[in-house]
């Protein structure tokens, strides 16, 4: 199953009870909280209130969308850590969206590469404890900026529940988009979803149909449950938001069709 959601990065400027309206108002089925405007780390007030406030709705909480990088001290990590656990078990999400630093895969040496590795673990471990995931965002400027290093980063973390999200990365054709879906797909726990082309401007989700229906196929084909979660809208009007989860309705299902 794939379940349609929101970011509420999307809308960072509006407060949570019309976050939660407007995408209830949508059809939409969850929210990513964002760490960076609505549900800052360690905040237990904001936590709860997003989870009452969503819940109250009839939404679920897919995520928690934090910032953590693992970069710092060692104390300042695992500080940081734990003001994100906090937060994200107050807000009662299953999942914790992390950043593998914030350099480049060709730019981060064998050893800062280590060290981060030892920290998403460390955390990993911590969280399981919890009943949590991680997830990586698969992101330009970390460690997952090309299917290779996140595949090896996977690989190198070596816990089951560390995971990646997957999105079509800036400036990249369809068809090399989709490979990097393919292989990420067995590993990937969320979909962010959102139409920019060329570089940082923002279109209506239709307008990059060409990738998201066969994105979609390919994603109903693994018969795997995910979140599909929109990210992101022209101009960051909410009253296009109705529109746009119209979309990605329509090709979530165009997707199965495909598949079948």
């Amino acid at each position: 199953m794939i379940r349609p959601g929101l970011c509420s990065v999307t809308f960072r400027s509006l407060p949570v009870e019309e976050v939660v309206r407007h995408a209830a108002s949508a059809g939409l089925e969850g929210i990513e909280w964002a760490g960076d405007a609505h549900v800052p780390p360690g905040d237990l007030d904001a936590a709860t209130h997003a989870r009452t406030v969503t819940e109250e709705a009839g939404l679920s909480v897919t995520s928690y969308g934090s910032y953590l990088t693992f970069v710092g001290s060692d104390e300042e990590v695992h500080a940081a850590g734990g003001a994100v656990i906090a937060a994200a078990r107050a807000l009662g999400a299953p999942r914790i969206r992390v950043w593998a630093t914030r350099t480049g895969s060709a730019e981060t040496s064998a050893e800062d590469r280590a060290v981060t590795v030892s920290r998403i673990r460390e955390l990993a471990d911590r969280v399981a404890a919890h009943g949590l995931e991680l997830g990586l965002e698969f992101h330009g400027g970390t460690l997952t900026d090309e299917i290779g290093s996140t595949l090896r980063l996977l690989d190198e973390v070596g816990r089951t529940n560390v995971l990646t999200y997957w999105q079509p990365h800036q400036d990249m054709p369809v068809e090399p988009a989709l490979d990097t879906l393919r292989q990420a797909l067995p590993r990937t726990s969320t979909i962010h979803v959102f139409s920019w082309w060329p570089g940082h401007e923002r279109l209506p989700l239709a307008e990059r149909s060409d990738l998201w229906e066969p994105a979609f196929a390919v994603l109903a084909a693994n018969g795997a449950d995910l979140d599909a979660l929109l990210e992101f809208v022209p101009g960051d009007d909410p009253a296009l938001l109705p529109r746009e989860a119209d979309t990605l309705r329509t090709l979530i299902t165009a997707g199965e069709e495909l598949a079948r």
